[in-house]
């Protein structure tokens, strides 16, 4: 990993980037309290393969990118009220939008999962001109469609861990809990990911940061009505963290949007689904083409 940063509006943001300069771009955004490590090899490198120039980054709060210490924890009150005065989802959208700026990229094609489907939705709103297509995985416009069950959430904010081995069982937990029940898990591949992010980072208040950005954001149905990029929604028919009804209604307030399902699938990139995942981002990036050569 050959690690740059970009800098916007006083954030630094850590991210890395691989494949041929002449490709297609891709930037790659990961989801809640997860670091850049956590896209597989094999996805991204299924999308080299494909033609993709591909950038992952850091999200502020995790990994090597800035940790905003001074806003603090969030109070618990703020997960009833959904009012923080620290930052939104917009304001991730803004350090991704630092990300293209330092690669030099006009646009690309945008892929997120769960808060990074977040991300990428709001970027697409906000920044249509830097979206060439939108692929939101494992995600929801709105936190009050398709939430997860409460009894998940103790396993998911609980325990991550004060040692590397305290959170490499940490997040091989949370897996079980909401990984895809139809497919093998990779849990040695997940216990290393966490050792190596505790290693480079390891900031529980950051992770709660997020997810009150998340708890605060509004809405984004109406922002989505706006996007006219090629649009690609993936989700797990079997997601208990971010249930199917999510993916749904990101499909249905994008205008022409694709809507995968898979069976089995829960909140996580299973080794057997990353190739035709794979497939329909490169399908999407074709429509992209055949628009731009026939508008």
């Amino acid at each position: 990993m050959t690690l740059q940063r970009a800098r916007r509006a006083g954030v630094e943001i850590a991210y890395d980037v691989e494949g041929r300069p002449a490709d297609e771009p891709v930037l790659l955004i990961m989801g809640l309290g997860l670091q850049m490590l956590f896209w597989p090899d094999h996805f991204r490198q299924l999308l080299v393969d494909r033609g993709f120039q591909v950038a992952r980054f850091d999200n502020r709060d995790v990994g090597l990118s800035t940790h905003l210490h001074g806003l603090g924890t969030p109070s618990p009150l703020v997960f009833v009220s959904r009012r923080w005065r620290g930052y939104r989802v917009a304001d991730m959208a803004d350090d991704a939008v630092g990300v293209l700026d330092a690669l030099g990229w006009s646009s690309a094609h945008v892929v997120g999962v769960s808060l990074g489907g977040m991300i990428a939705q709001t970027l697409a709103g906000l920044h249509p001109d830097r979206v060439r297509t939108l692929t939101s995985i494992s995600s929801t416009p709105d936190v009050r469609i398709g939430g997860a069950h409460p009894r998940l959430l103790p396993a998911l904010l609980g325990g991550r861990g004060r040692t590397r081995e305290g959170a490499a069982r940490h997040v091989v937990r949370v897996f079980r809990t909401i990984g895809s029940p139809a497919y093998a898990r990779n849990e040695p591949w997940l216990r290393e990911m966490a050792r190596q992010s505790f290693d480079r980072a390891h900031d529980n208040a950051g992770v709660r940061r997020q997810l009150a950005a998340i708890i605060s954001s509004p809405d984004r149905r109406p922002l989505l009505a706006g996007v006219r990029a090629p649009t690609l929604v993936v989700h797990g028919e079997a997601d208990l963290l971010v249930r199917p009804s999510g993916g749904r209604a990101t499909a249905a307030a994008v205008a022409g949007a694709r809507l995968v399902t898979y069976p089995g699938m829960g909140h996580d990139l299973p080794d057997a689904l990353q190739q035709p995942i794979a497939e329909e981002i490169a399908a999407l990036a074709a429509r992209w083409r055949a628009e731009r050569s026939n508008p």
